[in-house]
C-alpha cells in the first residue's frame, strides 16, 4: 500500500494522461473513445483520477444509470486502469472506495460493474441477478457483471439497466 494517495474528480487538464495510462494497460482495447464520451458528458458521469507524488496514475468513471421500470437510480463503475507502473499498491481500490462513498453520498442505490470477480469481489462487490445490463451478455461474461449494495435491506432493485449514450455501443458489452 502506497502513503499519500489523493483521489479527486478530473479536469481537462488531466486528458492527456488519462489518454497515456489507457492505451498503457489496454494495448489491445481502445478504450480511448468511450473515456472521452464519458469525460464530455459531466452530467452523468463521476470521472475520479488519483494522483501519487504529483503523477496521475489512475481513472475510474461511475456513471449514473436508470433502471427500467424503477426509479431508483445505480451507477456502471468503469472504465477503470491504473498505470502498469503502480498497479498492485491499493491504488485502484483506493480509487473504487472513493467513488463508491461518493455515488453513496449521491443515493444511488447500487453500483454494477463488468468485470474481474476476483479482483471486485474485494471490494464488496457480489454476483448481479436483478439488474441486467443494457445488452445480453455472452456466456462467458456472466459471472463478471457485479454489484454492490449502497443503501439498506429496502427491496433489491430489479430491470435492465438503462445506460446514457456512451455506453450504448453493444460492442462494449459483447468484446
Amino acid at each position: 500500500m502506497i502513503e499519500g494517495i489523493d483521489v479527486r474528480e478530473s479536469i481537462p487538464n488531466d486528458t492527456p494522461s488519462l489518454e497515456k495510462i489507457y492505451t498503457d494497460v489496454f494495448p489491445e482495447e481502445d478504450l480511448l473513445p468511450l473515456v472521452r464520451e464519458l469525460l464530455a458528458d459531466n452530467s452523468t458521469c463521476l470521472s475520479l483520477v488519483a494522483i501519487v507524488d504529483g503523477t496521475l496514475v489512475a481513472h475510474a468513471c461511475f456513471t449514473l444509470c436508470g433502471v427500467a421500470g424503477n426509479t431508483e437510480r445505480v451507477a456502471l463503475l468503469g472504465p477503470v486502469a491504473v498505470a502498469s507502473a503502480w498497479q498492485r499498491h491499493g491504488i485502484g481500490g483506493r480509487i473504487i472506495r472513493d467513488g463508491i462513498a461518493r455515488m453513496r453520498d449521491l443515493q444511488a442505490s447500487g453500483i454494477c460493474v463488468l468485470g474481474d470477480p476476483g479482483y471486485y469481489s474485494r471490494l464488496g462487490f457480489r454476483a448481479e441477478a436483478g439488474i441486467m445490463p443494457p445488452y445480453n451478455l455472452p456466456d462467458e461474461y456472466r459471472d463478471a457483471w457485479q454489484s454492490v449494495l449502497l443503501r439498506g435491506s429496502e427491496d433489491p432493485v430489479e430491470g435492465r439497466l438503462i445506460v446514457p449514450p456512451p455506453w450504448q455501443h453493444p460492442a462494449l458489452w459483447s468484446e
